[in-house]
This record gives C-alpha cells, sequence and structure tokens, in this order.
C-alpha cells in the first residue's frame, strides 16, 4: 500500500509541487494582507486621533480669541471716549453756557463719530485677533504635533508678546487716524443739519451709508500722504503699519527674537492684504452697522396703541425723530458695541461663518509642515 501510494506521489510529484506552491503562496499573500490592513488601520487611527486633536486646539485656540476680544473692549472704549469726550460737553450744556448751539454741534459731530468709530473699530479688533492668534496657534501646534527636534521654538514666549503688542497700534496711532477719516466723513454729512430736523430711521441709515462711503471709499485721504487722487487707502492701515516693524530699522543688533517677530508681522501683513480678509471685514461691517441701526430702532418705535401708525406698512419709516433727540441715542450707543459683556453686538460679530472660516484657513495654512523650514 504504501509503495503504490509513494508511486502516486512520483508520479504526480508537479502537481503536488504547484499545489503546494500555490497553498504556500496564498498563506503568504494572506499573511502580507493582514499586515497590510494592519498598517492601514493604524495609519488611519493615527490620522484620525491626529485630526481629532488638531480639531480640538483649533477650537479651543477660537476661544481665546472670543476671551481676548472680550478683555480688550474696556481699553478700546476708553481710548475712543478719551478721544472724543462727549462728556465733557453735556456737562457744560447743563450749565446752560452763552454758546448752547455750538456746543449741540460739537456734541453732534462727536456722538456720531464715536459711536461709527466704535463698529469699525471693533470689527477690526475682531479680525485682527483672529489673525494673529491663529498664526500663533497654528505655530504652536504645528510644533507640538511634529516637535522641534532641538530646533528653535516657532513661537517662543517672548517672541508671542512682543508680536502680540502690535496690537496696540489698533489701539493707540491707527485709532487717531481712523477718527480723524470718520470725523471729517461725519461732519461733511451732518455739519450742515439742523438740530431741528427731523429724520426717520431710514434717514438715518442713509446718512450713515454715506459717511461710510467716504470713509471707505479713500476719498478721505491723510492729507500729508503724497497719493493720487481717488486712490484708496485700505481700511487696513489701521490695523497694522505699513512700514516694516520699528525693531527692522536697526541696521544690526537684532536678536533671534527680533527677527522672529517681524516674519510672524510680515505674514499678518500678508494676511490681511488678501482678498478674503477685505471680504471678511466687509462683512462685519455690514452686520455691525445692522446691529446699531437695530439699537437705534427701538427709539423709533411709535407710542403703543397710537393709531396713528396702525396703517403704516411700515411704522419705523414712519416715525421720525428731531436731531437733537437722536443725538443723546448714538451718543449712548458705545456702551452697547464696546460692551466686554457678552452682548448681541458682539456675539454677532463672532458667530459669522465667513470669519469662522478665514480663521480656520489661517490656523490650516500656518500649522502644516510644510511652512516649517
Amino acid at each position: 500500500m504504501f509503495s503504490s501510494a509513494w508511486n502516486f506521489v512520483k508520479r504526480h510529484r508537479r502537481k503536488f509541487i504547484l499545489a503546494g506552491a500555490v497553498v504556500g503562496g496564498v498563506y503568504f499573500l494572506g499573511k502580507y494582507a493582514q499586515k497590510k490592513m494592519r498598517e492601514i488601520q493604524e495609519r488611519e487611527a493615527t490620522e484620525y486621533i491626529a485630526q481629532a486633536r488638531r480639531q480640538f486646539h483649533f477650537e479651543s485656540n477660537q476661544r481665546t480669541c472670543n476671551m481676548t476680544v472680550l478683555s480688550m473692549l474696556p481699553t478700546l472704549k476708553e481710548a475712543i471716549t478719551h478721544h472724543l469726550n462727549s462728556e465733557s460737553l453735556t456737562a457744560l450744556l447743563k450749565t446752560k453756557p452763552a454758546n448752547k448751539l455750538e456746543i449741540w454741534e460739537d456734541l453732534k459731530i462727536i456722538s456720531f463719530t464715536r459711536s461709527i468709530v466704535a463698529v469699525y473699530s471693533t470689527c477690526m479688533l475682531v479680525v485682527l485677533l483672529r489673525v494673529q492668534l491663529n498664526i500663533i496657534g497654528g505655530y504652536l501646534y504645528l510644533e507640538n504635533s511634529v516637535g522641534s527636534s532641538g530646533k528653535t521654538s516657532l513661537a517662543p514666549p517672548d517672541v508671542q508678546q512682543q508680536y502680540l503688542s502690535s496690537i496696540q497700534h489698533l489701539l493707540g496711532d491707527g485709532l487717531i487716524e481712523l477718527m480723524t477719516v470718520v470725523k471729517r466723513a461725519v461732519q461733511d454729512t451732518l455739519g450742515g443739519m439742523s438740530l431741528k430736523q427731523n429724520m426717520s430711521l431710514l434717514e438715518l441709515e442713509q446718512q450713515l451709508n454715506w459717511i461710510r462711503a467716504q470713509v471707505e471709499g479713500g476719498s478721505l485721504l491723510d492729507q500729508g500722504a503724497s497719493a493720487e487722487p481717488g486712490a484708496q487707502r485700505p481700511l487696513t492701515c489701521y490695523m497694522m503699519t505699513d512700514e516694516e516693524n520699528s525693531l527692522s530699522d536697526q541696521a544690526c543688533g537684532l536678536t533671534e527674537s527680533d527677527v522672529m517677530t517681524i516674519k510672524l508681522l510680515n505674514e499678518t501683513r500678508d494676511m490681511l492684504d488678501s482678498p478674503d480678509l477685505s471680504t471678511v471685514l466687509n462683512t462685519c461691517l455690514n452686520r455691525g452697522f445692522s446691529r446699531l441701526l437695530d439699537n437705534l430702532a427701538e427709539f423709533f418705535r411709535p407710542p403703543p396703541g397710537d393709531p396713528t401708525f396702525c396703517s403704516a406698512p411700515d411704522s419705523l419709516s414712519a416715525v421720525s425723530l428731531p436731531l437733537a433727540k437722536i443725538i443723546p441715542i448714538v451718543n449712548g450707543q458705545i456702551n452697547t458695541i464696546c460692551s466686554e459683556n457678552p452682548s448681541h453686538f458682539v456675539q454677532d460679530l463672532l458667530m459669522i461663518d465667513q470669519v469662522k472660516e478665514f480663521a480656520a484657513i489661517v490656523y490650516d495654512t500656518f500649522s502644516t509642515p510644510a511652512l516649517q523650514k
């Protein structure tokens, strides 16, 4: 029996060898496939964890942005009210001075100027901090995820502090320049308007639009600037200086931290010059002035039960107030616009989809390993 079995094997040995090779190949191929599947699964799990960690870090960074904006609003409000002090004028009016009409005219210009400046500067503060903190946030994520491997930190604490201190331009010289431009636009638009003239909410909106057109249209350039007629000065000039950081003015003696700070500032300027930021800032301004008008609308509502306005298709357009009564209303809007407590005005700006999307673009740009050189 064994002899016949052996003969059978000998006669069909090639088939057995081929079958063995096939079975062995299938076995090893299966093992290889299992290994590759495990590698793919492990890689997918690693990528998922990394993506989840990155998303968590991004969302945490946005909360930091929101808290930073709120914490800086009192400083912004103080700066505006310091340079556009309407309280001193209202105190003078209570003394019944001889030049009462002149003081009222000054109060008219200052009241509108400071509320409009408050809208502009708050929107700029939201956008600028979104850019700065997401640049730093992106670098910090990149540094923590990839690892510095003994290299210099991408954004050490001293560089972060020096970089973020550039916000002082918006709270200082930039704010003063913005006030000058807005005040001139207010003067051109409302300067000749009588205090007794009645205005509806729609007419007030038209006046604000005319002021915005002058401020944003480039017709109000700095008198000392050497620009061609009709040249437009971008709003970002109030957010950050046009020239290189003052540190770069030194021909020598720049520390490594100084060089890193200048690099961050230049990257910020690139972001501020992008068309996407212009769109985001314009969206914020539209939302901001819309919220300002919503706040003013509360004072233009007809008396409850007044039959005079029942048949009006738009009662808000039918209600008119003397400019002298509108001035105190406008004057007080800065307390709502620059409120550090969560207000509808600031919340609206922080929750705009375009702001969130642009923040994600900035963060993604600076948190990718390709930027690490």
